[in-house]
């Protein structure tokens, strides 16, 4: 019964350590780059995160790329009027002891010529070029549905 306990423990624990991954660059911290499954003919897609920045100044996020697009760029939803426009950014300020969520409905990064498709259980390299941290490379998960809130906690 314990050997079994123990089984069952361990492999939730490695199941749940799958799912979550994060990446640090000096005072800059990356939670769980994440992209949703699209249909195979899909020609754009998007990749979410938060950034979240324990250091005394503040950076900024001023570009991405990745070899599973050919083009990778910083928007945002706007309402104008009774319409929502996405809107492109030159960069995405990341404040001292604060975060930006880059989630679906609002900032996000664009990915737009998609090489392959975006397929559930699946991951792909991205390149995140900060204005003070330099390049820091993730890896996006590609998941089925947005994963739950919880799994973003503030670090």
């Amino acid at each position: 019964m314990l050997v079994r306990m123990l089984t069952s423990t361990l492999l939730a624990l490695v199941c749940s350590a799958s799912f979550a991954h994060e990446y640090t660059a000096g005072e800059l911290h990356i939670a769980h780059p994440w992209a949703r499954a699209l249909p195979p003919n899909a020609p754009t897609g998007a990749a979410y995160f938060v950034i979240h920045n324990h250091g005394q100044t503040e950076d900024r996020l001023i570009g991405a790329a990745t070899p599973r697009a050919a083009k990778a760029e910083l928007h945002t939803i706007v309402q104008l009027g009774e319409v929502m426009k996405m809107q492109h950014l030159d960069s995405v300020g990341i404040p001292v002891g604060g975060e930006v969520k880059f989630a679906p409905g609002g900032t996000h990064l664009m990915l737009f010529g998609l090489k392959q498709p975006l397929v559930a259980g699946e991951r792909f390299p991205l390149t995140l070029q900060f204005e003070k941290a330099g390049k820091v490379d993730v890896e996006v998960a590609i998941e089925a549905e947005a994963p739950a809130a919880d799994e973003h906690a503030n670090h």
